[in-house]
């Protein structure tokens, strides 16, 4: 094989491969399953031990799994045109990717995005995360990478969100700080965010119920209140949410005009 062939794969919700310029669909969980994971550690592996991850309690019957799941990978890079032997290293004992093929893993751009200092960086790893790790894949071998990413997305979103607060971007500050505590409704620095969020263009209202929210979830859950800075920030909130109320109210008194047909008040002498 002239060259280095590039095989890019997504692993950040649904398994998609593209070898070259041809989408490869592969079928079947074990198929997808051993692609991902010679993806993950793309170095050549023991067969052995391959089958003893992904199938931990089959015992024997997991190289037979294994041998249908190179099988069905090999038979759909060769209907693509491809020559498998190209893409995939497989003998006797080990299986592996190509040592001539370029491999671009999202996982890998994602977290070097997301490890960055860099808040355009953090936005683009944003986009990148299009779910957890192989989702529709509940094999166990996938569980530690796919909690790590999830927590280091989770926290991506919390700083991310708090960056966007910071530039008066306040609308996707709430977005990012909600999409949080959807994942994580104990996460305070998310309701802190809304909490501020809500102080410079809500309602009194709503920094209130954002405020008892997060006092209920933290009682219920840890028995405890919330730190100072969530206290700080929900007295500046409610302080600058009353403050642009009654501006508002000064700002209709002195606008209103009465006209010939305006009531009158009529007082008792």
């Amino acid at each position: 094989m002239a060259g280095r062939s590039v095989l890019h794969v997504r692993l950040l919700g649904r398994l998609e491969i593209r070898a070259g310029s041809a989408e490869i669909r592969l079928g079947g969980r074990h198929a997808q399953a051993l692609m991902a994971l010679l993806a993950l550690r793309p170095r050549l592996r023991l067969r052995d031990t391959l089958a003893a991850e992904l199938w931990p309690e089959a015992g024997l019957p997991s190289a037979a799994s294994l041998r249908q799941a190179l099988w069905l990978i090999r038979s759909t890079l060769t209907a693509a045109g491809l020559d498998a032997d190209c893409w995939i290293e497989a003998d006797a004992d080990t299986i592996g990717l190509h040592r001539n093929v370029s491999l671009e893993l999202d996982v890998d751009e994602f977290e070097r995005l997301a490890q960055s200092c860099d808040a355009v960086d953090h936005e683009r790893a944003l986009r990148l995360y299009r779910g957890d790790l192989l989702e529709g894949l509940g094999h166990e071998c996938f569980a530690a990478d796919r909690e790590r990413l999830s927590d280091l997305y989770e926290d991506l979103l919390g700083r991310v969100a708090q960056a966007r607060l910071d530039g008066d971007d306040i609308w996707a500050a709430r977005a990012a700080a909600s999409s949080l505590l959807g994942r994580d409704p104990l996460r305070e620095d998310a309701h802190a965010v809304l909490i501020a969020a809500y102080g410079r263009s809500g309602t009194r209202s709503q920094v209130v119920r954002q405020y008892r929210r997060i006092c209920e979830i933290l009682d219920a859950e840890l028995a405890v209140g919330p730190m100072p800075e969530t206290e700080a920030t929900y007295r500046a909130a409610l302080a600058a949410a009353t403050a642009r109320s009654r501006l508002r109210a000064a700002e209709i008194a002195f606008d209103y005009e009465p006209g010939p047909f305006s009531p009158v008040l009529v007082t008792s002498a």
